[in-house]
């Protein structure tokens, strides 16, 4: 009976050992094909186009589609933009954050934004949005408000003087940007505001949150940066993000209306990647707020094991598995119907936080794998770049990804015309365009 398991165990672990990854390959399919439906479900939107000459519709009409900015915010803190010794590593970080981007963060960190009081460094933040607005890349402000570093000049500051000046900087800098910058993590980290590395890091600001309150301080704070621009996205942001953060927000929600307009969930994995159940389980523990998520600060390492991670290089094995982690990360992430931006924390090797390996590019500027992965996600697979042709109705139509788009619209005869097309959810998304020598430029949603 022994000598007979023994000659057949081999046998059942080799079997059990086969059924394992053929369930673990199913399932990792699965997951792949349950995100991708959703996608196709929740970021598109049908669009149909009827094109006319001379009031009879056009058959064969070709219409080419280009995205200009997809709706959903795919972005990066751009702190190290122009900032490097070398003119080449500065050129190549802004060429190559542009051709995947289209939101960025500024850094507003108050000790060094304003080191000297009424000083703020508005000149660079001002530079990074000119060029961003140039290349249609939308911007954010982080932080107004948070317990990071004290400014030297507030070390002997009065308790009522210093919260009236701290919130009085979310009305300045929201006021000063208002039409440039139009969105802002209005206050950082609450959840643990009196952590001991605070109180140590900011002992000034650490004892305000306790002496005023930290439920005071985050709805005066919200209400001076809605002062200075009413007309901007306003997020709370934080780490933590379990029931804590959760119960917090709960606090600022009255009559079914949130203070904040947005939630920020930071989600830095320096210590191990989140699983696709994590991932999930955060995007429904906060969509139940009914406001847009953002993922504010993600960061996968290029290394193959998440330990000693401080000053640490990228290797060939940790660039692969960031690459995979990247794509499976955002895929889920971009399915999930609640979540409106994911920000990438640091785009670079070079000045990223502790020197960690956690850009997109080495220290050299070049591509890592993970930016040529993430650059064909959402310039090529999340973009709907068509050629179209119009039957005998003139109609042509498509199921596009929401977002900005110019459509050049060629006739049988040679007559070209581009029409601006920007596909929304909730919208009809029927445009009619008269292609006659003598009519202008029509849009019809």
């Amino acid at each position: 009976m022994i000598g007979a398991m023994k000659k057949t165990l081999p046998a059942i672990l080799s079997a059990a050992v086969f059924l394992f990854l053929t369930v673990s390959a199913v399932s990792a399919a699965d997951w792949k094909s349950e995100a991708d439906a959703r996608i196709e479900k929740h970021r598109k939107e049908n669009v149909r186009i009827t094109v006319t000459q001379n009031g009879k519709p056009v058959n064969g009409a070709s219409l080419e589609f280009k995205m200009q900015r997809n709706e959903f915010l795919f972005g990066s803190n751009i702190f190290m933009f122009d900032r490097f010794r070398d003119k080449k590593d500065n050129a190549a970080y802004g060429e190559q954050f542009a051709a995947v981007f289209n939101f960025a963060t500024l850094g507003f960190y108050w000790s060094s934004y304003e080191s000297r009081q009424g000083q703020p460094n508005d000149a660079y933040a001002e530079k990074v949005v000119r060029w961003c607005q140039e290349h249609r890349i939308r911007t954010k402000g982080h932080p107004l408000v948070w317990n990071t570093g004290d400014p030297g000049w507030i070390k002997e500051m009065p308790t009522e003087e210093l919260f009236r000046v701290q919130t009085g900087r979310a009305k300045t800098c929201t006021e000063h940007f208002r039409g440039q910058i139009n969105t802002w993590d209005v206050i950082n980290e609450v959840t643990e505001w009196q952590r001991k590395d605070m109180q140590q890091r900011s002992p000034k600001l650490t004892e305000l949150g306790k002496s005023v309150g930290e439920e005071k301080l985050v709805r005066e704070s919200f209400a001076a940066a809605r002062q200075g621009n009413p007309d901007a996205t306003l997020l709370i942001n934080d780490y933590v993000t379990d029931n804590r953060y959760a119960a917090l927000l709960d606090k600022f929600v009255a009559d079914g209306k949130p203070l904040f307009d947005a939630i920020g969930i930071q989600s830095h994995m320096h210590s191990g990647v989140w699983n696709n159940q994590r991932l999930w389980e955060t995007c429904e523990r906060f969509a139940r707020f009914g406001v847009p998520l953002h993922f504010t600060e993600l960061t996968v390492m290029s290394l193959p094991r998440h330990r000693d991670w401080e000053k640490a290089d990228s290797t060939p094995e940790g660039e692969t598995f960031q690459r995979t982690e990247v794509e499976r990360i955002y895929t889920m992430l971009f399915s999930h119907p609640s979540v409106a931006a994911i920000t990438w924390w640091d785009f670079s090797d070079q000045g990223a936080w502790m020197n960690a390996p956690s850009g997109l590019v080495r220290k050299d500027m070049s591509p890592k794998p993970a930016y040529h992965a993430l650059k064909k996600l959402i310039t090529e697979d999340w973009t709907t770049n068509i050629v179209l042709k119009t039957d005998t109705d003139g109609r042509a139509s498509v199921r596009a990804f929401r977002g900005d788009y110019q459509v050049i619209a060629s006739l049988p005869d040679g007559t070209k015309k581009e029409f601006p097309v920007s596909v929304q959810k909730g919208e009809a998304n029927q445009f009619e365009w008269d292609m006659s020598p003598s009519a202008e430029r029509s849009l019809t949603r």
